[in-house]
């Protein structure tokens, strides 16, 4: 007896999702091309869709024109009925941003400065970053489905602690400490796996990827079927780590010496111009002997790495981060380098992609989280 209930509501759980699917991807729909196009019957799809409108998730406001007899209502999405916020906690910003259940960025706030979970003043800041995205995205409290909370760090099974956190000084910090002035549902979020999610999220022909995020750390990300492979102790995508200069490597933040972080973070090229990134890449498109010389040595390494990623995971691979959103005029030199490693014969052109999303990535994939969760239990 409670096998068959379960197994009713299960039935009951995926006709919703299947209407309310269909909906968001038409955009709008009569209720009779659902029935048709989804093999519903007539009741089960006008139970849903009475369900849906109560919820507010689609307006029922429109018609849809005919050619003969009584124009059709139309169900149309409301992509703006919920949203998720999402925060990047990095050296020297705070980033929030609000997403909507269409994964698009309906406000952003980034402010300047620098990290200090030590300080009251830096926690509240946060919270005043979450409330100013909220009320310019005028988000209801009932509508808001959670803030994601991305930071340079590995994170416990829960988002509640960070288990690994050298980048910054995130060792051992507990989310209800970082999150202390944000009081709504909140979770803590690895940046690597956050920016490689939204960029996945939005693009489904890398079903299969590996995100490299280039930023004042390296780190990575690896998506395989749509979805996060973080391993076994949640280190998949660690590839800052990966030893690359046997001898005589530079110290790593980590205690070691010679780890891909040491020559293809940022700093290493962001060293010469006083920490920017723009001024460097200007420098180098001026023709800089010594942007050019940093620039050259920086693809050498990446592009060994990239070679690298290829042969493990056969996927896409995309370069984020920093360094990453200055990427695109350099792809053709890139994709050159990375060929000249290459025994087989495809070409890096066809599976190396610089990233779509330059700024706000970790933080809008932080706040995917809590979209995919509400989607996946509508």
């Amino acid at each position: 007896m409670g096998t068959e209930k379960i197994g009713v509501n299960e039935i009951k759980t995926k006709n919703r999702q299947i209407i309310y699917n269909y909906i968001r991807k038409q955009g709008s729909v009569s209720k009779q091309e659902i029935v048709v196009e989804m093999q519903l019957s007539l009741p089960t799809v006008t139970t849903n869709l009475d369900f849906l409108k109560k919820q507010g998730l689609i307006d029922t406001s429109g018609k849809i024109k005919n050619t003969g007899g009584r124009n059709a209502t139309a169900f149309t999405y409301v992509k703006n009925a919920r949203m998720a916020i999402g925060v990047d906690i990095t050296a020297n910003h705070i980033t929030a941003v609000a997403v909507n259940l269409s994964g698009d960025i309906v406000s952003m706030e980034r402010r300047r400065i620098d990290f200090d979970l030590e300080d009251d003043a830096y926690l509240r800041e946060i919270g005043k970053t979450v409330e100013c995205v909220k009320k310019d995205a005028d988000i209801a409290d009932e509508n808001l489905l959670g803030v994601g909370i991305s930071v340079q760090s590995l994170i416990s099974d829960d988002g509640d602690e960070i288990t690994y956190g050298m980048a910054l000084n995130f060792a051992k910090k507990r989310r209800e400490e970082i999150a202390a002035y944000v009081p709504y549902r909140n979770r803590l979020i690895h940046d690597s796996y956050a920016a490689g999610y939204r960029e996945t999220w939005t693009n489904r022909e890398f079903q299969n990827a590996f995100y490299i995020s280039l930023s004042n750390s390296v780190g990575g990300s690896v998506i395989i079927d749509d979805a996060i492979y973080e391993g076994n102790t949640h280190k998949g995508g660690e590839v800052g780590h990966m030893a690359v200069v046997p001898e005589g490597g530079e110290l790593c933040y980590c205690g070691r010496r010679g780890c891909f972080d040491t020559v293809c973070r940022a700093g290493r090229l962001t060293g010469y111009t006083d920490g920017s990134i723009e001024a460097f890449f200007r420098l180098l498109e001026e023709g800089d002997e010594t942007a050019g010389r940093l620039w050259d040595e920086y693809l050498d390494h990446l592009t060994m790495a990239i070679h690298n990623i290829r042969m493990l995971f056969d996927g896409m691979v995309i370069l984020g981060g920093y360094v990453g959103a200055y990427a695109g005029r350099y792809m053709d030199d890139i994709c050159r380098r990375v060929d000249e490693r290459n025994p087989f014969g495809d070409r890096a052109k066809d599976y190396l992609v610089e990233c779509r999303y330059k700024v706000e990535a970790s933080a809008a994939g932080a706040a995917l989280f809590y979209i995919d969760e509400f989607l996946e239990n509508i």
